[in-house]
């Protein structure tokens, strides 16, 4: 660590690190930027083998995500390690994990166990599908969490078929709102003296994060397709190459949409609700042809 994280908000809170790969480390990296006092859990070389993801070590992956942690080698399958865990437990503020759910219970390291040790624990989960279910054993990925949580079905091209977003949409937030989650725990706890579990997974995380495309669904019965760079409800909005890159357009709103007019030197011309980018800017003289033909320059 590089400063004296006592004077950040999070400084008087002690942070058990128990995460891997990256939406449990996302989650206590949040917590430590934050200036929590963290101490990353991992097991013996010997133990973990070629198994541990996220990268080298030293790479840029690894170092981004616990940065900020510092580390201990434990082996919680041996009953030493597993005490030597617990006494930290005694005077930890929070614990997080991303095992799958049978696993803590395995390793005797879940909430109720460790609650027994210090009722002041908040505990911290990222599953992949949840801690109860029918997917609750099965390990959970970005890429499927992204499929499943119907991300993939409105990404991309038109008639493209699915895509995957460019981050690990789900993975990150997640460990986002887990971390949420844990500070909404610490201040109740300041109320009752209490700690609690705090439970979050990928797939609930990306369904939350479909927001006003699940609702067109939920409310007005209408399946989003794939968008492409347009908007799928605000137009004029879309990606159009021109002789010198690409220009990006966002004109959503009565006053945007009439200083965009005003750049193209056209009239103003309120858009027509069910029209798309390309009819709008056609009703203003342009195609996308002939904003091909232009430079960026000579557009704003």
């Amino acid at each position: 660590m590089t400063m004296d994280n006592r004077s950040l908000p999070l400084g008087r809170f002690t942070v058990l690190d128990l995460t891997r790969v990256r939406a449990g480390p996302t989650c206590v990296r949040q917590l430590a930027d934050w200036g929590a006092n963290v101490l990353k859990v991992e097991l013996p070389a010997s133990v973990e083998g070629n198994a541990a993801l996220g990268g080298p070590r030293h790479g840029s992956d690894f170092q981004n995500l616990h940065r900020n942690k510092r580390s201990i080698t434990l082996n919680l399958k041996e009953p030493e390690g597993l005490a030597i865990f617990k006494r930290l437990v005694a005077n930890a503020d929070v614990v997080v994990e991303n095992y799958r759910p049978d696993v803590k219970y395995r390793l005797g390291v879940d909430y109720e166990s460790l609650s027994q040790v210090n009722s002041r624990l908040v505990y911290g989960s990222i599953s992949g599908f949840g801690e109860d279910g029918p997917y609750q054993e099965r390990p959970g990925f970005d890429q499927i969490a992204q499929g499943m949580g119907g991300l993939m079905s409105i990404t991309g091209i038109p008639g493209q078929g699915p895509v995957r977003a460019g981050i690990p949409i789900a993975d990150l937030c997640a460990g986002l709102f887990c971390a949420m989650g844990i500070l909404t725990a610490l201040l109740e706890r300041e109320v009752s003296g209490q700690g609690q579990w705090v439970k979050t997974s990928l797939l609930q995380a990306q369904i939350f994060m479909l927001d006003f495309q699940a609702t067109r669904w939920l409310m007005e019965h209408e399946v989003p397709p794939q968008a492409g760079n347009n908007h799928p409800t605000s137009i004029p909005t879309g990606v159009f190459k021109t002789k010198d890159g690409y220009i990006n357009i966002a004109s959503a709103g009565q006053a945007i949409w009439e200083r965009f007019c005003k750049a193209i030197e056209a009239p103003v011309a309120p858009p027509e609700r069910g029209q798309d980018t390309e009819a709008v800017l056609a009703e203003l003289g342009l195609s996308a042809e002939e904003i091909a033909g232009l430079r960026t320059r000579e557009i704003i």
